[in-house]
């Protein structure tokens, strides 16, 4: 049982380290569409979010870590009760997907903007 937890521990630390990297991304498209910046940083974050947002999806809509708590013990699967506030882990799809249209209307402001110059 303790080998399970420490395990079920692991992989609720790794996904709050992807979950931070996963936001930077996020952060970084939205700074950079805002300043008018699209570029290849910006286009490798955005790659980040995208896979990111391709696995959620093609899991169901549900984080794929979820089965692997379950299988380790935790009755109800989440790996984000301990390392995230509650209330922006049940919220995380409702909040990305305003930030990730937005992002895409700003840099395909910025493209639309540079290929008329």
């Amino acid at each position: 049982m303790d080998e399970h937890r420490t395990l079920l521990r692991a992989v609720r630390v790794f996904h709050t380290i992807a979950w931070f990297t996963i936001e930077a991304c996020m952060l970084y498209v939205l700074w950079s569409g805002i300043r008018g910046r699209s570029d290849r940083r910006a286009g490798l974050a955005a790659t980040v979010v995208g896979l990111e947002t391709l696995v959620f999806a093609a899991n169901g809509f549900h984080c794929p870590l979820t089965a692997v708590a379950r299988n380790l013990g935790d009755s109800t699967g989440s790996v984000t009760d301990i390392y995230l506030p509650q209330w922006v882990a049940r919220h995380l799809p409702a909040i990305h997907v305003p930030l990730i249209i937005i992002a895409v209307i700003l840099h395909w402001r910025n493209v639309s903007a540079s290929r008329r110059r």
